[in-house]
């Protein structure tokens, strides 16, 4: 299982490593460099890499899907690959066939509902939708008089109100007005919402995990190289200490989206480890992508804020992430509601164990 994660993984950062240089994107204005890139995340089956071959994926483990994330991440790409993936993992869980092409997932904010109505259209708004613009199908989770439901819904029968994030990628507005789904099906009992928010949450937090390893790179090498009274900044104490506390918030970043990620891998519920794993990756890594990025732009000084240098293609992506999926403020507010329901005695020792 091992082996076959690091082969995912190995061609995702070769696809990457080719058609996704963050120098040549940072060059390339006219975005050309996606349609090479997503034709051949497509032909390796990444895109649907969490759908099952019987439904038009390639059946890759969630393992090696989150693999794949973090290398994503550690390229700040900007096309939806992660999108896509989560689509296909949600329109999986209710045995719908995912088609090919840019897919994206709404609701992608716990605080906004899609309701199925008597007729089985769906209505709503769902803001903060990520390449909802650029997909050509949303899958949808919504609530409906008999439980939760999951449904294929072609994009072009949706109205989208043009958004952009903190990086300029796209994250739009999505109205459902009494739109017929392509395909619905119940979702599995259990299965809410708060499924697809936990798995949208560490989705994310390996992303960002990754974009901080690309910061913590970027950092060290341009203090090696910038000369500064006769010799290298990184032989300056205050910026030694600086690089030494991106490295420690790098680190944390990636324990906490990795051991979230490995806890999902092996579950098969939403019990109260693996929310806590969940939530608390989120937390953090939304924590470390605001100080890490701080601390990134200020050992570069004022060339870090310029659209010349790759630096803003990691900060910015990994701030505008902390967003999506619920912020930062709002899981800790959740955390705290579930620790002082369930009460300290009963949390505690899951939180000491971690």
């Amino acid at each position: 299982m091992a082996e076959a994660e690091n082969i995912v993984v190995e061609t995702a950062e070769k696809i990457f490593a080719d058609l996704a240089d963050a120098q040549e994107v940072n060059r390339d204005r006219q975005g050309q460099w996606k349609a090479p890139l997503w034709q051949a995340l497509s032909e390796a089956g990444l895109p649907l890499a969490w759908v099952d071959e019987e439904h038009g994926g390639s059946g890759a483990s969630l393992a090696d899907g989150f693999g794949v994330l973090g290398a994503a991440g550690r390229f700040a790409i900007a096309v939806p690959l992660a999108e896509t993936m989560l689509a296909g993992w949600l329109l999986a869980q209710g045995g719908i066939a995912s088609p090919e092409g840019e897919m994206t997932v709404a609701p992608a904010s716990p605080k906004d509902r899609i309701t199925r109505n008597a007729d089985g259209t769906l209505s709503g708004r769902a803001r903060g939708v990520p390449f909802a613009k650029a997909a050509k199908h949303i899958a949808v989770l919504a609530s409906g008089a008999d439980g939760a439901v999951i449904a294929l819904v072609d994009a072009t029968k949706l109205r989208i109100e043009d958004h952009l994030n903190l990086a300029n990628d796209a994250s739009d507005i999505v109205v459902f007005d009494k739109v017929e789904p392509i395909s619905v099906k119940p979702a599995p009992k259990g299965f809410d919402q708060l499924n697809l928010m936990l798995m949208g949450g560490v989705v994310r937090s390996l992303q960002i995990a990754g974009a901080l390893e690309s910061m913590l790179d970027v950092s060290v090498r341009y203090a090696g190289e910038r000369v500064a009274f006769e010799k290298p900044i990184a032989k300056f104490q205050a910026v030694q200490h600086n690089l030494a506390r991106l490295a420690g918030e790098s680190a944390a970043a990636l324990a906490a989206a990795t051991s979230a990620a490995d806890t999902l891998s092996h579950a098969t519920g939403i019990d109260d480890a693996v929310y806590l794993e969940a939530v608390a990756a989120k937390i953090r890594c939304a924590e470390a992508a605001e100080k890490g990025s701080a601390i990134a732009h200020q050992v570069h000084g004022a060339i870090g804020f310029t659209i010349e240098h790759i630096l803003h293609r990691f900060t910015l992506r990994a701030l505008a992430w902390r967003d999506d999926f619920g912020s930062e403020s709002y899981w800790a507010v959740e955390l705290g509601k579930r620790v002082a329901a369930r009460g300290a005695d009963e949390l505690w020792p899951l939180v000491a164990s971690r």
